[in-house]
């Protein structure tokens, strides 16, 4: 069997815009995305961010950078702002080599994002 690439969604939210809950919440979802799914760094192809309207204090990628993930090409975005949207939201879509099929794929929703997608196996 070949490798695959693969998609691995995840999103979470944070209490405070502060650069340093920011970093600690992307690290803790990322931790969890890659743990969860046995991604090792050299698995890894790109990771995208995007976070809502009301986070303006770092980007959410820092979070990748700061935990050895910056050799990964990393890319933030804006939400869309859409009515009733989850605030304060940073959502991740992480492209992956893998053995494993899409069905393997265990997507994490943290904190206040935890509702987004219970479509998703987690």
């Amino acid at each position: 069997m070949s490798a695959s690439v693969l998609g691995l969604r995840g999103a979470t939210t944070v209490d405070v815009d502060e650069q340093t809950h920011i970093v600690d919440r992307v690290q803790h979802l990322l931790g969890a995305m890659l743990e969860r799914n046995d991604i090792h760094h050299d698995d890894l192809i790109s990771i995208i961010f995007t976070a809502t309207d009301d986070i303006h204090s770092c980007f959410p990628a820092l979070g990748a950078r700061e935990m050895g993930l910056g050799d990964v090409p990393l890319l933030c975005a804006r939400e869309l702002d859409v009515i009733d949207g989850t605030p304060q939201c940073i959502r991740v879509l992480i492209h992956f080599n893998s053995l494993k099929s899409r069905a393997e794929v265990r997507h994490v929703y943290l904190e206040g994002a935890s509702n987004l997608r219970d479509d998703l196996p987690q």
